[in-house]
């Protein structure tokens, strides 16, 4: 009897056309959200030292700004602001003419129909850098899920399509969607930061967005690098009080995390957050001849895709769309 002929995978990748056809995984610039932050004094713009590239933008200079962002087909934006003051309760962040939404107002009048996400969270608001109320040193759950809802629902009647609150709070997206029901706001969407960790990779982002404890930590209440197990918890709990899309954050130390919440709760939306440690590392190795970075990015974004996101929120989102146009 003749054996069966031996199958060479090699076949398979003997060309650019031939690998293409057979490609698992691919990017496009419909994969991506791009993180943006504004500022309300005009002194604190600027390019963020620790994240060559990424800039501080004041509400004028979005305008040159959102041009790029409409011009590389980009479909979403995820607002981070910098108020000019601070102060132990984050009140800025509730705002009706607060620094986020004067920024939603703005991008509508430039970019009509982009996808506008914002933070929803204290962290850049309190005097004290932690991500809610305070007292006598401890986090308080349910009165900093009140000033969320608030945030969210200023936000909501700006314009935005969807809130994402990132506080890592019990019970978060049930107040949320609970107070965007009862604004008339229905149609607002909700893009919970459920898994969201304790993660040294949040340096970088910290100084961009003036955010840093000025007491302890955040590991009373993001999760431990150590469990994922937990992730699939706080998914299941996000999910079950309204949440439309779930996240996991960070993206590349985190992707067996990302595997088992695509595989655990296949018909969620998923999205991915590459963190500005990750930006970072990037950057500084291609700045110092260490890593090809055009390769690098589109190699660690597919893996992130590969892994089970949706959609992924990244720094490098113009670069990418960019080089997949080219």
């Amino acid at each position: 009897m003749t054996p069966p002929p031996l199958r060479k995978l090699r076949r398979l990748r003997g060309s650019e056309s031939i690998r293409a056809l057979r490609r698992e995984t691919t990017l496009s610039s419909d994969d991506f959200i791009l993180p943006l932050f504004v500022v309300e004094d005009s002194a604190q713009a600027g390019e963020v030292s620790s994240m060559p590239g990424v800039f501080r933008h004041t509400l004028d200079g979005l305008s040159s700004e959102m041009e790029q962002i409409a011009s590389r087909e980009l479909r979403a934006v995820i607002l981070f602001g910098l108020p000019k003051t601070k102060d132990p309760s984050g009140s800025t962040a509730f705002a009706e003419n607060g620094i986020v939404p004067q920024a939603i107002r703005r991008i509508r009048e430039i970019v009509p129909d982009i996808v506008i996400f914002t933070d929803v969270c204290l962290c850049q608001y309190t005097d004290h850098g932690h991500c809610g109320i305070v007292k006598d040193g401890a986090v308080l759950n349910d009165k900093t899920c009140e000033i969320l809802a608030k945030i969210a629902v200023a936000h909501a009647l700006a314009g935005a399509d969807f809130v994402a609150p990132s506080a890592m709070m019990d019970a978060m997206v049930e107040k949320l969607r609970s107070a965007l029901d009862d604004a008339k706001c229905q149609q607002v969407g909700i893009l919970s930061y459920s898994a969201k960790y304790a993660s040294a990779f949040y340096g970088p982002f910290r100084e961009a967005a003036d955010s840093k404890p000025q007491f302890g930590d955040r590991r009373g209440y993001q999760m431990d690098p150590a469990n994922a197990r937990e992730a699939l918890a706080e998914v299941e709990q996000d999910i079950a009080e309204g949440a439309d899309m779930v996240m996991v954050k960070p993206a590349l130390p985190y992707l067996d995390v990302i595997r088992r919440v695509r595989d655990s709760f296949p018909a969620i939306f998923l999205a991915a957050y590459q963190v500005s440690g990750e930006y970072a590392m990037i950057k500084a190795a291609a700045q110092n001849g260490w890593l090809d970075e055009h390769r690098t990015v589109l190699e660690s974004l597919t893996a992130i895709k590969r892994a089970g996101a949706d959609i992924i929120l990244t720094y490098f989102a113009k670069e990418v769309a960019r080089w997949l146009k080219s």
